[in-house]
């Protein structure tokens, strides 16, 4: 079934043909005089939706869940997970509802999801809610990891309310719409595992394969089977995420199984953070007491989490060595990923594999940083700068530890000279950012929005969207935090 919505054709997706026992079918629940709170155009534009489509009435009631076009039927998809290394057992789409699909001419289908329109099946007690500070957080932050070249779902506007949401405290209400070929994750498959419903296994990872990742039919390795084969391609895709992650000091800090995409898209935007004062051991959820989603345990939790999809898929692989050995890529894979994005944060574009020079740089170079606690982002925007002919005083001067600073200039240098490299100082400025989505700046933001004032938020949605960019004027959004953003606290209700 089709639906038109101010000219444009939105459909039911891949995904709910798969049947009731994947999805409920759930209507939105009315938020009274919704408004535009921010619009991303340049999403829009790739989507194919015309310049005047966020002006139309219709499309803000629907986009907020107050109106359901004809032909449209909202659904919740049920899914299960770990949480905090504990299983969780059933679990689902709480407060994002499908609205339709999109058909584009350069990506094919794009899922569009409703986050906080109202109570699912699978709300869990939950008044299906977000509030508007949340929303904000995961719209400008899915556009940041985007600018950066990171894979994410995306976030097309968000909608807003006067509607009283009670959280700590007495908050307004907001809907983000958010897209993506898929929200698959990897708790659908431990569901259907942990339940015995091995047909509903099947016929999901087959819709996975067909629809997402085809070759895995064609593949001659694990013995020619096609699920073996799909667990050592989302391990690889999710490798190749969290070296990015780690590249660029983003903390993800809820990274349970039922927020890990099948796509290996950074999913489920809550409590994260990039680090300013680089620390290793850096907590960005409040509510992560033990540490187990720190920055440096990330890559550890990715391979724990596929590990889990890897016993989810056992039913269907059928041999625990041929799990097993989907699973070993990822051991490599991602500390080469890892040393390629710190490669190019270095300039060198010709390395090695078999150098060991660059990893002992990069490797004393993050101890100096946390050991003076050295903001991460504007270390090597920096030094970006310097290999393009600034004073090495901007750097020098971030350093309590100078002598060991000038070292590791040193080593750097004699790097730089050998002919296992070739150096490329202006990529430098294209792959270590300016501009990334500090906390205090989107608290910041959030505090002018709600007075409905959101000049903040579109201002750096621009910035983020083009984070390479200088932007002249814009300055202050890439300087050092202020003292008290260190007080910070961000939790899952975020």
């Amino acid at each position: 079934m089709t639906a038109q919505l101010h000219g444009v054709a939105i459909h039911l997706t891949k995904y709910s043909t798969l049947g009731g026992a994947f999805q409920t079918r759930v209507q939105p629940q009315v938020l009274t005089a919704p408004y535009w709170v921010c619009r991303n155009a340049a999403l829009a534009r790739e989507l194919g939706l015309s310049e005047d489509w966020f002006r139309n009435q219709e499309v803000l009631e629907t986009v907020t869940g107050s109106h359901v076009p004809d032909g449209l039927h909202p659904a919740a998809s049920v899914y299960s997970g770990h949480q905090f290394g504990q299983w969780a057992g059933q679990l689902g789409d709480g407060r994002a509802l499908s609205l339709g699909e999109l058909l584009t001419p350069k990506d094919g289908g794009i899922e569009l999801q409703l986050k906080g329109a109202g109570r699912t099946p699978y709300s869990r007690g939950g008044d299906g809610r977000a509030v508007l500070r949340s929303s904000i957080r995961e719209f400008l932050c899915s556009e940041a990891m985007h600018g950066l070249g990171i894979a994410t779902t995306r976030a097309l506007c968000v909608t807003g309310s006067d509607a009283t949401i009670y959280r700590e405290t007495a908050e307004t209400a907001a809907v983000v719409t958010r897209t993506s070929p898929s929200f698959i994750r990897f708790g659908q498959f431990e569901h259907f595992s942990h339940n015995n419903m091995h047909a509903e296994l099947k016929q999901l990872a087959d819709f996975v394969i067909d629809n997402f990742y085809p070759k895995c039919r064609e593949s001659a390795n694990y013995a020619g089977n096609p699920y073996a084969a799909l667990l050592e391609a989302v391990s690889l895709r999710t490798a190749e995420m969290v070296a990015k992650w780690q590249a660029v000091g983003f903390c993800h800090g809820v990274m349970n199984t039922d927020n890990m995409s099948i796509l290996g898209l950074t999913l489920d935007y809550g409590p994260f953070q990039f680090l300013d004062a680089f620390n290793p051991g850096h907590i960005c959820n409040h509510t992560d007491s033990l540490g187990r989603y720190a920055y440096n345990k990330q890559p550890n939790v990715a391979y724990w989490n596929l590990f889990c999809l890897g016993q989810a898929l056992l039913p269907l692989i059928e041999d625990q060595e041929l799990a097993l050995a989907a699973l070993e890529p990822y051991k490599t894979a991602f500390p080469n990923a890892l040393m390629t994005q710190m490669r190019a944060k270095l300039g060198f574009t010709e390395p090695s594999e078999a150098f060991e020079g660059d990893r002992a740089l990069v490797e004393t170079i993050q101890k100096l940083l946390a050991q003076d606690k050295v903001d991460y982002t504007l270390f090597w925007r920096n030094l970006s700068h310097v290999m393009n002919g600034k004073s090495v005083d901007l750097l020098r001067d971030m350093f309590i530890d100078r002598t060991s600073f000038d070292a590791w200039m040193l080593q750097y240098s004699e790097l730089n000279n050998q002919q296992i490299y070739r150096l490329e100082p202006y990529l430098m400025l294209k792959t270590n950012p300016k501009y990334v989505l500090r906390n205090y700046l989107g608290e910041q933001a959030i505090a002018k929005a709600k007075l409905k004032d959101f000049s903040e938020v579109e201002t750096l949605l621009k910035l983020l969207q083009a984070p390479y960019d200088e932007h002249v004027g814009h300055e202050r959004f890439a300087d050092l935090p202020p003292d008290w953003a260190a007080d910070i606290e961000i939790s899952c209700s975020s």
